[in-house]
């Protein structure tokens, strides 16, 4: 079986270092906010170009709180309308309902998956404050044009790239407030769950810091109402050993892409745009087929696993019951027919080129 993504072989290049850096913590004895998150935080800073990173506990604390620190800072208000792709993964939306804020859904762009910036104005209100942009499956959403929206209309912004690590336009340095998600099978995962808000904003930095742990900049003394969300000291310093990694890393799930782009060739399946550039990263390789439930179980007799990111779209979902009754044709027909292929920097050159060819017998 080809799996869908090898966890421990991926992890397994790495674990004498893990093993030293959990001796020298247990050493140490430093176990909350110490030299390995700082450490961490001023590395990724670097690799992102940008000037601060905060590490949080997970992908959605890192965007509730970039959310909370903005209604701190009074840049947003309890209730203040935030535009949101509809073909999201629900964190997306979950961050924006657990900061009181409301979400608006829109409809992405059906060859890239991503929001489309054509269709913001329309759903622009006199409540409108924000835009997340998602950068979903790997590939950086239209930061370009969505600024442009967001700056006639007078509109924050805030990046989700929960599964973009290293994906970039070309000179192009990180303008919005990003989080990022460090869950295991993420492009940068770490062994346990991890998030970090990255931005060039001194303010907004000083803000989630405080918010990350119980709104305290101060050991006890308290300026926000904040929650405990801290990356885990043990899992900074695993980061620590793999970022170094992760462009390289990025490269080969690339090479992949460029096969799988190239290589396979069934009318029955449409793959995914890529414009070639270093704004995709594929942390997924997504491609879409009618008759998605024959096709994974041709997948799987033929012994490729697969995966489907996401099945239900968000506003379809029951703990979204007021989102329930509307209609987002091109979001319903992604989430109906997608399906995620192998990728992983593990792939072995003939894996791929098994998969590519069960891939072209199917029919």
């Amino acid at each position: 079986m080809i799996k869908f993504f090898d966890i421990q072989k991926v992890n397994q290049h790495y674990e004498e270092a893990f093993h030293q850096k959990l001796e020298a913590f247990l050493k140490r004895g430093w176990y909350i906010l110490g030299d390995e998150v700082s450490l961490f935080e001023k590395n990724f800073a670097a690799f992102c170009q940008a000037k601060h990173c905060i590490g949080v506990g997970n992908g959605l604390d890192a965007m509730v709180l970039i959310f909370k620190a903005y209604i701190e800072l009074g840049k947003l208000q309890k209730g203040d309308e935030v535009i949101v792709p509809a073909n999201t993964y629900i964190a997306s939306i979950l961050a924006i309902l657990q900061a009181d804020l409301v979400p608006v859904l829109v409809e992405p762009d059906a060859k890239t998956y991503n929001l489309n910036p054509a269709l913001i104005e329309e759903n622009i209100s006199s409540k409108t404050k924000a835009i997340l942009a998602v950068h979903l499956y790997g590939q950086l959403a239209d930061i370009k044009n969505i600024d442009a929206v967001a700056k006639q209309y007078n509109l924050l912004i805030i990046e989700d790239a929960a599964q973009a690590h290293g994906a970039k336009e070309s000179n192009s340095k990180r303008q919005h407030p990003t989080a990022y998600s460090f869950y295991p099978s993420k492009n940068l995962g770490c062994l346990g769950d991890g998030g970090a808000v990255v931005t060039n904003d001194e303010e907004l930095n000083q803000t989630i810091r405080a918010l990350r742990n119980y709104g305290s900049i101060h050991k006890y003394v308290n300026d926000f109402i904040g929650i405990n969300s801290r990356l885990d000291e043990l899992q900074a310093a695993f980061l620590n050993v793999k970022l170094p990694d992760l462009m390289e890393d990025n490269q080969k799930r690339r090479a992949i892409a460029k096969r799988y782009l190239s290589e396979i060739k069934n009318e029955k399946i449409q793959l995914p745009f890529w414009d070639g550039s270093e704004n995709h990263v594929f942390h997924l390789f997504v491609v879409q087929t009618a008759n998605r439930e024959a096709f994974q179980t041709y997948l799987k007799t033929n012994g490729i696993e697969t995966l489907i990111h996401y099945p239900i779209p968000p506003h379809k979902q029951k703990a979204l019951t007021e989102f329930n009754s509307l209609s987002f044709p091109i979001t319903e027909k992604i989430h109906r027919e997608i399906i995620s292929l192998p990728m992983s920097p593990m792939l072995t050159e003939e894996e791929v080129s098994a998969i590519v060819e069960i891939i072209n017998r199917y029919y």
